[in-house]
């Protein structure tokens, strides 16, 4: 009779040992198909981004903003020359071709740096008889007024290249430093695994090889983002220089005189 007892006893004590360990057993297989989906792939952004450290996830957020401003300034910049050449056109085209620098002035829109520069030397010619300005010859005061103006807009242009320029030169640095904090890691990897065993190192290492592609991802269109914009600039740094130039001889000549001056002061509507 004991023997019979027992039997069903133990029956029912496997049943609840199962019924108790199968939680346990879905919990190990989901734990386990999770790391193979991250031991799967340990070179994607994904991996690299869930096994990283804080500094690996700092290292990726400053390439991101580097990327991102990169861009940005290389279209904002693209624009702003596009802007600039295509109103120099349209300076070269009505400006010339007025019969005094106040109509010319008055024929080119509000927003145009030609008829900044056009205002600044006719204003400069109006001013030289005043007080101290008139001890400065007439050639001079109106050359170093019409520079001021071309010096202000080329500073305009070049704003933002010393970011580009800056990526251009750091970004591959940035992309080393998580190289070789990836490999420190792999190394950590291996001294407390006490093999270098596969497993141990691909996501570290991984995650170096990406960091270095990522730093001259950034790094590479900066840089040629940077020298096309130079190379643009210089193109519309050179018009504005010749229109000032030119301007320059032509307020010399005495067409730019104070009642050109008034006409525009006494015009606001045909210059808004």
């Amino acid at each position: 009779m004991p023997r019979h007892k027992s039997a069903p006893l133990a029956g029912a004590a496997a049943l609840m040992a199962t019924l108790l360990a199968t939680p346990a057993l879905f919990a190990a297989e989901e734990a386990v198909q999770l790391s193979n989906r991250i031991v799967d792939n340990p070179y994607s952004l994904e991996a690299l981004w869930a096994q990283g450290d804080l500094v690996a996830r700092g290292t990726l957020a400053i390439l991101a903003v580097m990327s991102v401003a990169t861009w940005y300034i290389l279209i904002c910049k693209l624009a702003e020359q596009h802007r600039l050449l295509r109103q120099a056109r349209a300076a070269n085209a009505t400006f010339w071709q007025a019969n005094s620098v106040a109509e010319g002035i008055a024929g080119l829109p509000t927003s145009s740096p030609f008829r900044s520069i056009a205002t600044t030397g006719l204003k400069a010619a109006e001013d030289h008889e005043d007080s101290l300005i008139e001890k400065i010859d007439l050639h001079s005061w109106i050359s170093m007024s019409i520079q001021r103006s071309v010096a202000q807009i080329v500073g305009q242009l070049q704003g933002g290249l010393a970011v580009l320029a800056t990526v251009g030169s750091t970004a591959p640095f940035v992309g080393l430093f998580g190289t070789v904090w990836g490999i420190y890691h792999a190394l950590t990897a291996i001294g407390i695994a006490g093999q270098a065993s596969i497993d141990k190192v691909a996501g570290p290492v991984g995650e170096a090889l990406i960091m270095t592609a990522l730093g001259l991802a950034v790094a590479v269109p900066a840089v040629l983002g940077y020298n096309w914009l130079v190379r643009r600039n210089k193109t519309a740094i050179d018009g504005l220089r010749g229109f000032a130039s030119d301007l320059h001889s032509v307020l010399l000549s005495g067409r730019g005189n104070k009642a050109q001056a008034r006409t525009i002061q006494h015009k606001p509507a045909a210059l808004g």
